[in-house]
């Protein structure tokens, strides 16, 4: 696909060209500010109905606790989609030090990006039933290992349906992959990193629930509350009532009044590295680029000599 003028503009699926060759494993690099040429993040329904050349389909269905995900697909899917498991196919095992979902080796990426019949050069659709909240960890893994062009299905299953779109119901196993994926295409914090942020003059963002922010709950990690001076930024605000992302304009005043300006550099946690990639699809639908820090809340908490605040936002 010819890379749009805006990071959030959709546009026609094209063949992209491959990642860069040679660069760095995910090495944390800047981020923030507009992106100017950067990728489409998004895709809509109407307009993969309408694509000459079919992309590749990943289904991402997913939810924490619930392992229904590969049954849903199995029961209805769309046509020629193939079904990735988050919790083993992108992630690698959990561990108190790397977090709930760390990421998974480039090399075991590549591989499975290859199971799935990923191909150098053919645009990449992801989608789930959630309003991307799953499917994003598959657009940030792809996008981070160096494909050119992997697209957000905007809606997911329910605007596919709206749509007239049909499904099919099996499994389905594509021809093997060619995609090399050399990693650096998107930039990562470590803990450090992610905790200097704040005080260097950048935003960081906090991607779970207000309440876990506040530390008023925590149904997973060891303790509540989130990392002092990050700003609380639900992802579930990047979406309007029928699961589709905001238009780019709300978006962007969206973060703004969080106080992403502009130049200034940017990182995103959640729990564990999931759903902070769907808050990182909205910045670059603002335009604004951002870093995953991966390990995120689950990573912190596990770690007794590192502070929790608590309390509302600021």
């Amino acid at each position: 696909m010819a890379d749009p003028a805006a990071a959030g503009d959709a546009g026609g699926l094209a063949p992209a060209p491959r990642g860069p060759r040679g660069a760095d494993r995910g090495a944390a690099r800047p981020a923030g500010g507009p992106v100017s040429g950067a990728p489409a993040v998004l895709v809509s329904a109407a307009e993969l109905l309408a694509a000459g050349e079919r992309p590749v389909l990943l289904d991402v269905r997913w939810a924490l606790g619930d392992p229904r995900g590969r049954e849903e697909y199995l029961a209805g899917h769309l046509p020629d989609a193939v079904f990735v498991d988050l919790e083993t196919e992108l992630a690698a095992p959990p561990s108190p030090d790397a977090g709930r979902h760390p990421l998974p080796p480039l090399d075991e990426l590549q591989a499975a990006a290859r199971r799935w019949g990923v191909r150098a050069g053919v645009p990449v659709v992801v989608y789930d039933d959630s309003g991307g909240l799953a499917a994003a960890r598959a657009w940030w893994l792809l996008r981070w290992g160096g494909h050119g062009d992997v697209r957000l299905l905007d809606g997911g299953l329910a605007a596919w349906t709206r749509a007239g779109g049909r499904l099919e119901t099996g499994d389905v196993v594509p021809e093997p992959g060619d995609v090399v994926l050399p990693g650096g295409g998107l930039p990562v914090l470590g803990i450090d990193e992610a905790a200097a942020l704040p005080g260097a003059g950048g935003a960081l963002l906090d991607a779970r629930a207000e309440e876990r922010y506040r530390g008023e709950v925590e149904p997973v990690d060891p303790r509540a509350g989130h990392v002092p001076g990050a700003i609380s930024a639900p992802t579930t605000e990047n979406l309007a009532g029928d699961g589709t992302f905001r238009p780019a304009a709300e978006l962007t005043e969206r973060f703004g009044a969080l106080g992403v300006r502009p130049g200034a550099q940017v990182g995103v946690y959640c729990g564990s590295g999931v759903t902070a990639a769907h808050e990182i699809a909205a910045l670059a639908v603002a335009g604004v680029q951002a870093a995953l820090w991966p390990g995120s809340w689950s990573q912190w908490s596990a770690d007794p000599h590192r502070p929790a605040a608590t309390g509302a936002t600021r």
